[in-house]
């Protein structure tokens, strides 16, 4: 069952840092553009120190949340919130040196995927099994909300403040000062392992032989999809804007626009029930179709209507793969499970090099077109499935 009072302010700066992680890991999404400037950096370069991001999540992602299950929640996340400062700190360095940009991406990734791991994990813990769908909510909403308020303000930061790729870091790293000395005001620096605690540290999420069937099958598909369809988006559709790629702004509000619809269909992923992931890959692959317009047209409106397409698509399948998450994984293996679902679903993240790298700008309507197929197939897949999670 959910906790009261001191569980309340415990659910909150949960959220707090989950939201202020995710803010920071597309703050250099729109500044990417400004890099390619700086260092001359070809397309299929930038999808790379975006991409790298997911290289540094898979140990954490792994390893995180086992962890949390055996030594508590706060003893992980602290650490990692460090270390997501530290990220952000060496993209200080990042416009004049190649390497560094891939070490900031890289470190950024290492960390922020403990923390949401183990974020999502802890709300679990606070929601019980019953309030599954509650927790993959709040999650998802200040994940999503991050992912969406953080390029906002780093574009109209680089393009009209000054330093432009120093302050948009700043200020990132003051938000996560903030919600990390909430999480110490409220809960200090442990919390107790929960459950039966499991022996070490190797992802065990402890699921029965029908759940992880339905893991496999259902959860694996509905998480690839979580961040393949936004992170095209923020890298992909930019460039099929000649006119307008080489604004900052217009690339922090394409990753606003994007995101910032999978955060307003949070509050309405549930009403689909068991089709919510089929939904959602349905509606990605229409942004991708929309982005294979936009390709051959150079419509501006077509990539924004792509965008929010995309963004919604995403959005559904997060908050359907966490749902599903809550009730198939028992409580000692909530860390471990989350991390094993994150690791799918970042696994999307390699989606934009792929697609840079097997065409040129001018011909990128054909790997959209490829995506839409693939897409429309896992759509069709995860409907065929519903059955097995309506329960």
């Amino acid at each position: 069952m959910r906790q009261r009072g001191a569980g309340d302010r415990t659910w909150w700066v949960a959220c707090g840092l989950l939201f202020a992680t995710a803010f920071g890991t597309n703050v250099p999404t729109p500044l990417l553009l400004v890099y390619r400037t700086e260092l001359d950096l070809a397309p299929c370069t930038l999808a790379a120190i975006f991409g790298v991001y997911a290289l540094g999540l898979a140990p954490s992602l792994l390893l995180g949340g086992p962890a949390s299950d055996r030594f508590g929640r706060v003893r992980v996340l602290l650490p990692a919130s460090v270390g997501v400062v530290l990220g952000s700190l060496l993209f200080l360095g990042g416009a004049s040196a190649l390497w560094l940009l891939f070490a900031a991406r890289f470190v950024q990734g290492l960390a922020s995927g403990a923390v949401f791991s183990v974020g999502s994990a802890w709300l679990q813990d606070r929601a019980g099994a019953d309030g599954a769908g509650r927790a993959a909510r709040a999650a998802s909403v200040a994940q999503t909300a991050g992912f969406c308020l953080g390029p906002l303000a780093s574009g109209l930061l680089a393009a009209y403040g000054p330093l432009p790729l120093t302050l948009p870091y700043l200020v990132h790293v003051g938000l996560l000062v903030v919600a990390v000395a909430a999480v110490l005001v409220t809960v200090g620096t442990g919390s107790p392992p929960v459950g039966v605690v499991p022996r070490g540290l190797l992802p065990r999420p402890g699921f029965d032989p029908a759940a992880r069937r339905t893991f496999v099958r259902v959860v694996v598909p509905t998480a690839v999809c979580v961040y393949a369809f936004p992170s095209v988006s923020v890298t992909v559709l930019p460039l099929l804007l000649p006119g307008a790629s080489g604004l900052v702004a217009f690339t922090g509000l394409l990753a606003a626009l994007t995101l910032g619809t999978g955060t307003l269909v949070q509050p309405f992923a549930h009403r689909p029930g068991a089709r919510a992931g089929a939904l959602g890959a349905a509606l990605g692959a229409l942004g991708f179709a929309t982005g294979v317009v936009a390709a051959l047209t150079g419509s501006v409106v077509a990539v924004a209507v792509a965008g929010i397409l995309l963004g919604a698509g995403g959005g559904l399948c997060l908050n359907a793969g966490l749902t599903l998450v809550g009730r198939l994984a028992p409580a000692s293996g909530r860390g471990a499970a989350n991390g094993v679902f994150y690791t799918a679903a970042y696994l999307g993240f390699a989606t934009p090099f792929l697609v840079t790298a097997s065409a040129p700008v001018q011909a990128l309507a054909v790997p959209l077109a490829v995506l839409v197929a693939v897409t429309v197939a896992t759509a069709a897949w995860l409907a065929a499935r519903a059955g097995d999670t309506a329960s």
